[in-house]
């Protein structure tokens, strides 16, 4: 699968993440991760990466292979040696004919090339393909770029999530 630029050239591919690329994938995962956490939850750092960490375990338990999601490697379909791009984690609900993006994530050293903007467009082709008809996601308040990357695709705004922490004076 992949994503043709404007120009016709394919600019990225995806393909299941194999079990040896998880640990990797939670070593970037678990940090970012955290760090939103604490960030817009106001935890500390201890206790977001707690958060984090029991969030992945909750969600894969069986990592690669847990059933109903889908973790995917963005990758660069014109390299010679396979060049990993980034990462896509989300889950198909086939009866709702929808799919909720749980994590999207280009690696720093490719951002600010439209690869986000080719991957998204490359999943809705993918769902569409499969009958599906929405792409749902939460992103983070404080995540300009993403919010730009989701804007700039089509996704709109359904909601604004809110916390407060009690207990605390």
């Amino acid at each position: 699968m992949s994503a043709a630029s404007e120009t016709g050239l394919d600019v990225i591919a995806f393909r299941p993440m194999r079990d040896s690329e998880y640990p990797a994938y939670l070593d970037y995962f678990i940090a970012d991760y955290a760090a939103e956490i604490a960030a817009n939850y106001r935890l500390s750092q201890e206790a977001a990466l707690s958060q984090a960490r029991r969030d992945i375990e909750a969600g894969l338990p069986n990592g690669v292979r847990t059933a109903g999601q889908v973790l995917i490697c963005l990758i660069d379909p014109s390299a010679t040696a396979e060049k990993l791009i980034g990462y896509l984690w989300y889950k198909p609900d086939a009866a709702m004919r929808s799919a909720f993006i749980t994590d999207f994530h280009i690696l720093a050293a490719h951002q600010g090339r439209g690869l986000g903007k080719a991957a998204m467009g490359l999943l809705e082709r993918d769902l569409k393909a499969k009958g599906f008809t929405q792409i749902k996601l939460r992103v983070a308040g404080d995540n300009a770029r993403a919010r730009h990357v989701y804007e700039a695709t089509g996704f709109h705004v359904t909601g604004i999530n809110m916390s407060k922490v009690i207990g605390e004076e």
